[in-house]
C-alpha cells in the first residue's frame, strides 16, 4: 500500500498511492491510473468534479462501484466512514488530505461512506475513475450532518 497521512485508522480496503508529476517550464503532466495497474480491475467511466470553497459534498456510499480519486487542482479534505459490519475497521473514521502538493490516488471501495470539501478558500478539481458506469440506483446519499455518521464537519471560515 502507498503512503498515508491523515487522521484516524486506515480503513480496510481503502488504499492510497503516490502519483507521479512530471513538470518543466512548459507545465506538468500528472499521472492517475493505467489499465495495467495491479489494483485496477476494469474501466467504467471517468469524470471531473469541481468543488467550490465552503461547500461540503457527500455523504455518499456506492453499493457496487469502486472509485479511484485524484486531485490535480486545489486541495481537498476527504472523510471516510466504515459502516461495513464485517470489516476489521467497522465504525472507524479516516481523514485524507490530497492536492497537487500531496498528489496521490485514493481508492474507495463499495459500501464506505465518503464526504469531501475544498480547502484554502479556493476551488478544487477532483478526477474520479470508476470501475462501472454511474448508476443512480446503486448510490446512497445522506446529509453531511446525518447523526448516524460519527463525524462533525466544521465549515471553513470565509476571509
Amino acid at each position: 500500500m502507498g503512503s498515508w497521512k491523515g487522521r484516524g485508522m486506515m480503513i480496510e480496503d481503502v488504499f492510497i498511492r503516490p502519483l507521479k508529476v512530471f513538470s518543466d517550464s512548459r507545465g506538468s503532466v500528472l499521472h492517475m491510473v493505467r489499465r495495467d495497474n495491479d489494483f485496477f480491475n476494469q474501466f467504467g467511466e471517468i469524470y471531473f468534479s469541481q468543488i467550490n470553497p465552503g461547500i461540503i459534498k457527500g455523504w455518499k456510499k456506492h453499493l457496487k462501484m469502486t472509485q479511484y480519486f485524484a486531485v490535480p487542482m486545489g486541495n481537498v479534505k476527504w472523510v471516510l466512514y466504515d459502516e461495513r459490519e464485517n470489516s476489521s475497521t467497522y465504525g472507524e473514521i479516516q481523514e485524507i488530505f490530497m492536492g497537487i502538493d500531496k498528489y496521490r490516488l485514493v481508492c474507495i471501495p463499495p459500501l464506505v461512506w465518503y464526504s469531501f470539501m475544498a480547502l484554502e478558500n479556493k476551488s478544487a478539481l477532483i478526477a474520479n475513475c470508476t470501475d462501472i458506469p454511474h448508476d443512480p440506483k446503486e448510490v446512497i446519499v445522506t446529509d453531511i450532518f446525518d447523526e448516524k455518521i460519527p463525524y462533525k464537519w466544521e465549515l471553513p471560515v470565509r476571509e
